[in-house]
């Protein structure tokens, strides 16, 4: 008899049964896949750690949640600065004076404050969806080339059926930093984040390829407790419906030359072209090998969104009204499954970031283990 089996080997389960191992409990992991580490997951590949569920860059202000991992894996000084591409145009993002410079030739934040000012007076009152809240924030132009297209291929709607809170916090700078994450700390775990993943597990049973939910009497029997990452609403064999999800899909190639785009994200804006961005892996490690080598190759990943069917893997919950009060009936019937905690990204039916993952599993743990 286990105290804890913790479904799902990504963040959110990797922190909850590292705390729980180091406060004596016996923990076993199951996950489904035949890996470890959820969408952080890494796979080396020519000597390039490849992120094989889309790019993921660590940043926080959350201090203790930064302890925490740097007990099990050092970070580099890799700082998100992504690229817009629209028809052959190329715009630095998130929008700041570079962008500024580049839409109107303006050359100083009073210039670009009063065009901004200028093309806001389009809209009048209260923003009553996507498209007249980016305006409202950032005028026609930007909207136009870097918002629109590249936000309507992301949710396979148009912007004026999108609510406006979607957008509400678009970052607008009138400096010239092009961080494009607010963040104390920022980083890419050195060596990949399956390797920060394998030492959260370290002298941890854990069982891959296995379907909690076909054997689910069989490993309740084995545990005090469950911990439970995966679909709620799988869980409950989607008695009440299915929750809704963006799913994204992946073109990859490995190129023999040693740079395709010279940065590690370009966004493509534009509604023609039909992928929302290329990664190019090698540069969230500065295109070197853990040795500090030159790669001579480069691997690349376009990016597709689409929506999500069962089969496909869940990326991003639909917030919307419907989808949230489909969650909170979901979320009552969990409430009454005194032996299983609910937990993470699917757990919860919540857009995380991974800080916050991290920071849910540790006081989930906090609560749980005293």
């Amino acid at each position: 008899m286990y105290n804890y089996i913790i479904v799902g080997a990504g963040l959110y389960g990797a922190v909850f049964a590292r705390q729980a191992a180091d406060a004596g409990k016996s923990v076993l992991v199951i996950e489904k896949r035949p890996h470890i580490a959820g969408n952080v997951y890494t796979e080396r590949i020519e000597g390039i750690n490849v992120h094989r569920y889309g790019a993921h860059i660590f940043h926080t202000n959350d201090t203790e949640v930064w302890n925490f991992l740097n007990r099990f894996a050092s970070f580099n000084r890799f700082t998100n600065s992504p690229v817009a591409n629209y028809k052959g145009e190329l715009y630095s993002l998130p929008f700041n004076m570079y962008t500024f410079n580049q839409m109107w030739g303006v050359v100083t934040p009073e210039e670009a404050r009063e065009k901004i000012e200028e093309q806001r007076k389009e809209i009048a009152g209260e923003p009553q969806n996507l498209e007249e809240q980016a305006i409202s924030l950032v005028g026609r132009d930007i909207y136009e080339k870097l918002v629109k297209g590249y936000t309507e291929k992301q949710w396979g709607r148009d912007c004026r059926e999108l609510p406006a809170f979607i957008i509400r916090r678009l970052p607008v700078r009138l400096t010239f930093d092009n961080n494009y994450f607010n963040a104390l700390y920022q980083g890419i775990p050195s060596g990949g984040y399956t390797k920060l993943v394998e030492k959260l597990l370290e002298g941890i049973e854990v069982r891959l390829s296995e379907d909690y939910l076909a054997k689910k009497d069989e490993y309740d029997a084995m545990a005090e407790r469950i911990v439970y990452t995966g679909p709620i609403d799988a869980y409950f064999g989607y008695a009440l419906g299915a929750l809704e999800y963006r799913s994204v899909r992946f073109e990859n190639e490995l190129l023999d030359i040693p740079n395709f785009q010279g940065n590690a994200a370009v966004n493509y804006t534009d509604r023609e072209t039909p992928w929302t961005r290329i990664i190019e892996h090698k540069w969230f490690e500065f295109g070197k090998d853990e040795d500090g080598k030159e790669l001579p190759k480069t691997y690349i990943s376009r990016e597709y969104s689409s929506e999500w069917k069962p089969g496909d893997e869940p990326y991003y919950p639909v917030n919307d009204a419907k989808n949230s009060a489909l969650y909170q009936e979901y979320r009552a019937l969990a409430g009454e499954e005194e032996k299983v905690i609910f937990g993470g990204r699917l757990g919860e039916y919540r857009y995380y970031d991974m800080d916050q993952v991290v920071r849910a599993a540790l006081d989930r743990a906090k609560e749980e283990l005293g």
